[in-house]
């Protein structure tokens, strides 16, 4: 089942912060980690990723730039800044409670559908 929109949009953030604290990637790298931590339930588009990259850019909380890679295609690699690490914690602290309390209020009970 795809996840809504709306719980994409939500995730984004974190998840991009999260991968890019693991180290610098591009945009490619960066769906194709999303897809292998989700086991292929998670299908991010560019026309998702790339605001979402230039809005972190612009936020000041990722920096990029082009690098030629070893195929010897240009690149934009993406990492995380300072900002970007301390706004990662409070994404962390955040989804972590909201976390705990879905956990408590399904916890025993079935799925619904």
């Amino acid at each position: 089942m795809p996840l809504s929109k709306d719980l994409v949009a939500a995730s984004a953030t974190p998840l991009i912060l999260s991968i890019l604290a693991e180290g610098e990637s591009y945009g490619y790298a960066i769906t194709r980690r999303v897809r292998e931590l989700s086991a292929g339930q998670m299908e991010w588009t560019d026309g998702m990723l790339y605001p979402v990259l230039h809005r972190l850019e612009r936020q000041g909380l990722i920096k990029s730039v082009e690098k030629i890679s070893e195929t010897g295609r240009r690149r934009r690699y993406y990492h995380i800044q300072s900002r970007g690490k301390t706004a990662l914690d409070k994404q962390q602290s955040q989804w972590m409670l909201v976390h705990s309390v879905l956990n408590q209020l399904w916890e025993n009970k079935p799925c619904l559908t």
